[in-house]
C-alpha cells in the first residue's frame, strides 16, 4: 500500500484503526518530497524534523486514547504567503527571502489545534501575482502530470504537491482563481470559500477585498475536510463573518436530483486553443447533472463581459497599496548600495521585486493617481457592484452556476510568462467570483491531450453546503 496515494479520509480511517501511524505517514510524504521535488519544485521550505516530532505527539495521543482533532496525523502543505511561526515565509519573493514570522496565521493555529501537520511551505508566484508559478524567485514549479507544462498559479506549488503525493492536503490563496485554476491544471479539487468564511489574519495580502484562503484535496471530501477545520469567525480579522463555519453530512446519495443549475450564456460562444476538446468534456459534465435529475437552464449575466478589466483595475490598485510597506526600512530586502533615503527606497524595491510585481504595482499606482482615480478605480468599483447584482439575481432562481475553471489547457513552461495579457485571459471564468465574494469549487472532469481539465461549480455567498454537495454528487456520478 502506497500511503502517499491515499486520500486524506482514507489516511484518517487507517490512523483511527491503528493500522498506520502518523509518523509513518509523515515520513512517507517526506520521502516522496525527497524523491520528486528536485524535478517538481513544489516546496520552498520543508518542515521535516518539526513535522516528525508533531507526528510522534499525535501518535502518543492516539496510543493513550486521548481525543484527537479533525486533521490528526495528516501532512499538509501551506502556501508560502501564510504566516508560520519560526518557519520561513517568503511569498515567493527575494523581498522576503529570509523572513521568519514571529506568529502563526489563524488558519495555521486551527490546523495545529486539529492535530494537522505542516509538512512544508509550497512554491507560488511572487506575492501571488501570476497564473503559472513561474514568477517565483525560487524557481518554476512543474506540473506532476506533465513536467513540460505549468501547474497553474499562483497556488501552483500547493496543487502540484497534492497531485504528486507530496502532501495529502494543502492550503492556497485565491484572489482571482489562484486555487481553482491550478486545481484544474493539476487534476485535483480546489475550493475557494465565500469571502469572510475563512480568516485572512496572518495571510500576506495581495488584494484585501478579493483574497480568500482556499483548500486543495484529491477529492471533494478531502478539500471539504480541510475547509471544515479552518472555517469560522475570527475576531482578529475585520472581514471575518459570524455566519462562517460549516458542518453538514455528506451521506445523502441524491445531491444532484432537483438541483437548479444555471449556465451563463455569455460563455457559450467563446473560443480558445484546444477549446473544442475542453468544451466536449464540459458538455458531458453538464449531461451528468441533467441525467442525475438536475434542472439546467441558460441565463444571462450581462456584466460578466466587464469582469476581467474590473478585476485587474481593483486588484492592482490594492497591490500597489499593499506592497508599499516593503520599503527596505522595516523588514524585507534592503539594498547595500545607497546614499540617500530615496535611493534606499528605490533600490531596495528594484532589487527585491520581480518583473510581474513591478508591472502590477505600476498599473495600480496609475489607476489610483489623482488624474485617473475617478475614470478607472472608482468606475471599476461601480461595475463590481453591477456584477454582484447579476449573480444575486441569478441565485434567486438557481442553486449553482456551472462553467469551466479555465478556458485553456496547462500551457508549456516559459510560453506565456512574457505575454501577460494572454495569461490574464486564462482568469476569465474565475475572477467574477472573487469580485462578488462567492463560493466556488473546481472538480476534475477528465483529460484533453493527456492534460487535466476542471469544471467550476459556483454558489451564492455562504452557499458552501450546496456547492460541496453538488461537487460530491458529480464526483460520485462519474465514478
Amino acid at each position: 500500500m502506497e500511503l502517499t496515494r491515499l486520500s486524506a479520509w482514507e489516511m484518517k480511517k487507517l490512523l483511527e484503526k491503528g493500522e498506520v501511524s502518523s509518523e509513518e505517514l509523515v515520513k512517507a510524504h517526506l520521502d516522496k518530497i525527497e524523491a520528486m521535488d528536485k524535478d517538481l519544485n513544489a516546496f520552498i521550505t520543508v518542515n521535516g524534523e518539526a513535522a516528525i516530532q508533531i507526528a510522534r505527539n499525535v501518535d502518543r495521543k492516539i496510543k493513550n486514547s486521548q481525543e484527537t482533532g479533525l486533521l490528526a496525523g495528516i501532512p499538509i502543505g501551506i502556501k508560502d504567503n501564510i504566516m508560520t511561526k519560526d518557519l520561513r515565509t517568503t511569498c515567493g519573493s527575494k523581498m522576503l527571502e529570509d523572513f521568519v514570522p514571529p506568529f502563526d496565521a489563524t488558519v495555521i493555529r486551527r490546523i495545529l489545534n486539529e492535530d494537522g501537520i505542516v509538512i512544508g511551505k509550497t512554491n507560488m508566484d511572487e506575492f501571488a501575482m501570476g497564473g503559472s508559478t513561474e514568477t517565483s524567485y525560487f524557481g518554476i514549479t512543474r506540473n506532476p502530470r506533465n513536467l513540460e507544462v505549468v501547474p497553474g498559479g499562483s497556488s501552483g506549488g500547493s496543487a502540484a504537491a497534492v497531485a504528486s503525493g507530496e502532501a495529502a492536503l494543502a492550503l492556497g490563496s485565491d484572489t482571482g482563481g489562484s486555487v481553482r485554476q491550478p486545481a484544474s491544471y493539476c487534476g485535483v479539487v480546489g475550493i475557494k470559500p465565500t469571502y469572510g468564511m475563512v480568516s485572512r489574519y496572518g495571510v500576506v495580502p495581495m488584494s484585501n477585498s478579493l483574497d480568500q484562503v482556499g483548500t486543495f484535496g484529491r477529492d471533494v471530501s478531502d478539500a471539504y475536510l480541510l475547509l471544515k477545520a479552518i472555517a469560522g469567525f475570527d475576531p482578529l480579522d475585520a472581514t471575518s463573518s459570524k455566519r462562517s463555519g460549516i458542518e453538514f453530512s455528506l451521506e445523502d446519495e441524491d445531491f444532484l436530483k432537483g438541483l437548479k443549475v444555471a449556465l451563463p450564456i455569455e460563455y457559450r460562444d467563446l473560443k480558445f486553443s484546444n477549446f473544442e476538446g475542453i468544451q466536449r468534456l464540459y458538455d458531458d459534465a453538464v449531461k451528468v447533472f441533467e441525467n442525475a435529475g438536475a434542472k439546467i437552464d441558460y441565463v444571462s449575466l450581462p456584466y460578466l463581459k466587464y469582469a476581467l478589466e474590473t478585476y485587474y483595475i481593483i486588484s492592482t490598485s490594492e497591490v500597489s497599496t499593499n506592497l508599499s510597506r516593503f520599503d527596505g526600512i522595516r523588514y524585507g530586502h534592503r539594498t547595500d548600495d545607497y546614499e540617500t533615503l530615496d535611493e534606499l527606497y528605490t533600490r531596495s524595491r528594484t532589487e527585491g521585486f520581480g518583473e510581474e510585481a513591478k508591472r502590477r504595482i505600476m498599473m495600480g499606482t496609475y489607476a489610483l493617481s489623482a488624474g485617473y482615480q475617478e475614470e478607472h478605480y472608482k468606475k471599476a468599483l461601480k461595475v463590481r457592484t453591477l456584477i454582484k447584482q447579476d449573480y444575486e439575481k441569478t441565485y434567486e432562481k438557481y442553486d449553482v452556476i456551472l462553467s469551466l475553471a479555465s478556458p485553456i489547457l496547462p500551457f508549456k513552461l516559459n510560453s506565456l510568462v512574457n505575454s501577460p495579457v494572454e495569461m490574464y485571459m486564462s482568469d476569465l471564468f474565475t475572477v467574477p467570483i472573487n469580485l462578488a465574494g462567492l463560493v466556488s469549487m473546481c472538480v476534475p472532469m477528465g483529460d484533453v491531450d493527456g492534460l487535466p481539465v476542471g469544471m467550476q461549480i459556483t454558489g451564492k455567498r455562504f452557499g458552501e453546503e450546496t456547492v460541496i454537495k453538488a461537487g460530491l454528487g458529480y464526483e460520485r456520478a462519474v465514478k
